[in-house]
């Protein structure tokens, strides 16, 4: 495998902490070269893990040019923050979204793909693989033909989570920042969403974005789908919730993912798949198989992954212009909910 590369991480908050943790855990593949955040506890807590302080990417980049550069910054800097590690030639793994408007997204997308530096999307639950033993069924047919899929991703948010004032702007929300994933996956298995139709509040929290959200959606395929979405709802069934991906979600055991087809059901993230025998009908017996997958946390396998990408080895899995397309879903998605009327995804 050769020397670790060396991965710095702009952004100590919650998900750049995941982030510095996953790094620690590649086994060898990568190590931690500095933090860029501007705050005093930033600072601190590189004092802490013994590395380099700097508060920003500029700085990081004058005094000691990493490898790899995770950007887990507030959103609203993704696209800034991802044309500093372009124009040193650094590749970067940018959280999602990898913008807060598809036309910033697509100039940092460009500017990536001109200059031949790799930009990954920070859609983890891609690498999980429950996720990727999903896709194999799908892809197999053992499900038929995908008729209608349905998210769930009901959770409460205390109010600390809000102390950052950009939770409450623009950019943020439940839908920029939870079901922006759930599209991701939703596009990785069953084909590009067309077109979307969405219901938004904000009666509840009264901030100056979205915190639920009903949406229909339809798929190029001809599938169609549903997703509700709210971050005021005490409730079991989300992602953060059932599929045990962060220690730090208590586990409900319920499901957050139905997709339905022609010769049976999809039940996620438990991987059951209902199926009946030569007849189909709904008189006729149902039954579950629980589908055999490994665990491993996707974090720590996107980080090895990036890691690989950095030294060469391997192409980017989910790319940042993935991570646009879904920004595009998810954007159409708001416009619907403002203008009420059914929008049309523009493909990337």
């Amino acid at each position: 495998m050769g020397e670790a590369v060396r991965i710095a991480v702009a952004g100590a908050g919650m998900i750049g902490r995941k982030h510095i943790s996953a790094i620690a855990q590649t086994g060898g593949a990568a190590r931690l070269a500095a933090i860029a955040d501007p705050g005093d506890v930033a600072k601190a807590y590189a004092a802490e893990l013994g590395v380099p302080w700097y508060p920003g990417i500029s700085e990081l980049i004058e005094a000691d040019r990493p490898d790899g550069l995770v950007i887990a910054t507030p959103n609203q800097a993704h696209v800034a923050n991802g044309l500093q590690a372009v124009e040193a030639g650094i590749p970067a793994l940018v959280e999602k979204p990898v913008a807060v408007g598809s036309d910033e997204g697509e100039r940092l997308v460009m500017a990536g793909e001109l200059a031949g530096v790799p930009l990954l999307a920070g859609h983890h639950r891609r690498y999980n693989p429950l996720i990727e033993k999903a896709k194999t069924l799908i892809g197999e047919g053992r499900f038929g033909q995908v008729v209608s899929v349905n998210v769930m991703g009901w959770l409460f948010k205390p109010e600390d989570y809000f102390a950052p004032d950009w939770r409450r702007q623009p950019g943020a929300g439940p839908v920029y920042t939870n079901l922006i994933h759930d599209i991701d996956l939703m596009q990785h298995l069953c084909g590009p969403v067309e077109k979307v139709s969405c219901f938004s509040s904000r009666r509840i929290r009264g901030h100056a974005v979205e915190d639920s959200a009903v949406v229909s959606f339809v798929f190029e395929s001809g599938a169609l789908g549903t997703a509700n979405i709210s971050d005021t709802a005490v409730a079991p069934w989300s992602w953060e919730l059932t599929a045990r991906e962060n220690p730090a979600y208590p586990p409900t055991g319920e499901a957050c993912y139905l997709i339905g087809g022609t010769h049976g059901s999809l039940e996620l993230p438990a991987l059951k798949l209902w199926h009946q025998g030569q007849a189909r009908g709904w008189w006729e017996p149902i039954d579950a198989s629980q589908q055999a997958y490994s665990f491993e946390d996707p974090l720590v396998r996107q980080m090895r992954h990036f890691a690989g990408v950095i030294r060469g080895e391997e192409a980017p899995r989910v790319t940042a212009r993935d991570g646009l397309q879904a920004l595009k879903v998810i954007e159409a998605i708001l416009q619907s909910a403002r203008e009420e009327r059914p929008v049309i995804i523009r493909s990337s």
